[in-house]
């Protein structure tokens, strides 16, 4: 017997055309009942199942994301998302904006302590609102439809895609790096490492939840080991009397203003990430619990390392031995760590791979709660019967991450992301306050004082504000992108008027590649 096509619009059922071999692969556990594409909006309705199958069907047997992401995976994504490239190459850039060491100490703390506050505002918006979708979900619920497929948009065009080819080019030079110094090390073998590393945590995250939660527990603990590597030996220097870097800490004649908040960018570049565990809110084991506590505990320690870590940098080396390497991890191994500073660049670029490996976990996750609400092709909210990853956003965002990565450079692939990225977060904090004043009564499991929202959304405005005097152009090209998506909203969303050929196309295709995929909607309520 073949799989059938079940027409719910006019109640006809047609053959799929299916093979009997792929029928047999095909359980009727899982059958896949494509839905009745409705004509006025041109959009695939929701997957169903006979009412029959559902109460023959264990839990192991419906097809739905799971919630396997305990506390110690919820710190570890918050954590190895955030420790990536950032500590290894970003002091360079706090120090010669803020014109001094001590400055520079102060700048890194007040940037963790930013960063805890808009984590916080996330952790309260993640309990209040219990959908996965992060920023999406967020807009969604307090500022409407629009802001929200803009963030959708803009994730999937170039956000997504940029983060992922940053820090995938950040781990292809440092694997490369060792074996060419000191020659230069050629472009395109840096982007083919960068491509098969991304590749292959691509193909783990459309494998396994579980194995992609293993591999980032791991990759963690292997950062924090070379964190602690490099705070022990400045500790100790330290200790022994080693200050004379510190004698003039403070010196504010090089301080002008202009270049302070570009300090503050470069240390909160370092600290980004902080919102991951957000994207993932129905796959993690008591949410009310474990998101509020996981983002505390792992702020906090990453603060609190990333300031020794940086004690530890100012300690062994000079400000104009500092300012003069670009990866200052790998010179401080140099001269601290003599024997194991072949070490460290292979330390890095495995704290590049678990940043790597969050950022392709969560991304999808947007975009699939985006087209399971109704605002993204619906062939995204699918999941594989048998894997229950979502492995179409997963796929259909490999393409342009490999395009990114080839086209574009680090420098240029940052300016690209910041400026949208800040503004949907200044965002998603000024809806939770709007929310706050509109719906005082609303239960929120986490509530987090009124002045920290509020600073974090000053403090995001002005740095998305402060993007477009730094860098005009790629932040206007990166806020025309972001509008290019007002008409795509008003022609697929709001009101759906495309031609009827491109219907078909777009709903043959997708029905294919459900087939071909072995995908189908959820059949559990998760949120």
């Amino acid at each position: 017997m073949l799989p059938m096509l079940r027409l719910f619009g006019n109640n006809k059922t047609i053959d799929c055309g299916l093979s009997g071999n792929y029928s047999e692969r095909l359980s009727w556990t899982f059958r896949i009942h494509l839905c009745w594409v409705n004509t006025s909006h041109g959009q695939m309705g929701q997957t169903q199942v006979n009412k029959e199958d559902d109460n023959k069907k264990t839990d192991e047997e419906l097809v739905h994301l799971r919630r396997e992401i305990g506390l110690l995976p919820a710190v570890s994504f918050i954590m190895g998302t955030v420790v990536g490239s950032g500590i290894f190459i970003a002091p360079k850039g706090v120090l010669i904006n803020s014109g001094s060491m001590g400055l520079s100490l102060l700048v890194w703390g007040l940037c963790g302590v930013l960063s805890l506050f808009g984590a916080l505002c996330y952790a309260e918006l993640g309990t209040t609102f219990t959908k996965s979708g992060c920023h999406f979900t967020y807009l969604l619920e307090t500022l409407g439809p629009l802001p929200a497929f803009l963030r959708l948009w803009v994730e999937f065009l170039f956000i997504g895609p940029a983060a992922t080819s940053l820090v995938s080019l950040a781990f292809g030079r440092y694997v490369v790096e060792p074996f060419f110094a000191p020659c230069a090390v050629p472009t395109m073998l840096i982007k083919l490492v960068s491509i098969l590393g991304m590749t292959f945590l691509v193909a783990v995250n459309c494998w396994s939840v579980r194995m992609a939660s293993h591999i980032q527990v791991s990759l963690t603990f292997i950062k924090i080991v070379a964190l602690v590597l490099i705070i022990i030996p400045g500790v100790i220097a330290l200790v022994k009397g080693k200050t004379e870097n510190f004698q003039n800490g403070f010196e504010f004649e090089s301080l002008t203003l202009d270049r302070l908040p570009l300090a503050i960018y470069n240390g909160l570049y370092a600290y980004s990430g902080w919102f991951y565990l957000n994207f993932v809110t129905e796959e993690v084991k008591n949410p009310n619990r474990n998101i509020p506590l996981a983002i505390i505990l792992s702020m906090v320690t990453v603060t609190v390392l990333y300031v020794l870590v940086n004690v530890a940098y100012y300690t062994i080396l000079a400000p104009t031995e500092l300012l003069l390497s670009d990866a200052v991890a790998v010179t401080f191994a140099t001269y601290a760590l003599r024997g194991l500073d072949s070490a460290i660049p292979i330390l890095v670029a495995l704290s590049c791979l678990a940043t790597l490996n969050g950022g392709i976990f969560v991304s999808p996750r947007m975009l699939f709660v985006g087209a399971r609400e109704g605002y993204w092709p619906q062939i995204f909210s699918t999941i594989h019967i048998r894997r229950h990853t979502p492995l179409p956003a997963l796929l259909l965002m490999y393409p342009l991450m490999v395009i990114m990565l080839i086209s574009g450079d680090i420098s240029q692939l940052m300016s690209l992301l910041s400026f949208s990225d800040w503004f949907f977060i200044a965002l998603a904090t000024l809806g939770m306050l709007i929310h706050r004043y509109r719906f005082p009564l609303h239960p929120r499991p986490f509530k987090v004082p009124l002045v920290i929202p509020v600073t974090f959304t000053v403090v995001s405005f002005f740095i998305v504000s402060h993007s477009l005097y730094s860098d005009p152009w790629n932040t206007g090209c990166s806020c025309l992108l972001t509008l290019s998506g007002v008409p795509v909203y008003y022609m697929t969303v709001y009101h759906f008027c495309l031609p009827p050929t491109w219907r078909r196309i777009f709903n043959y295709c997708s029905k294919q590649l459900q087939i071909l995929l072995e995908v189908a909607q959820q059949e559990v309520k998760t949120c």
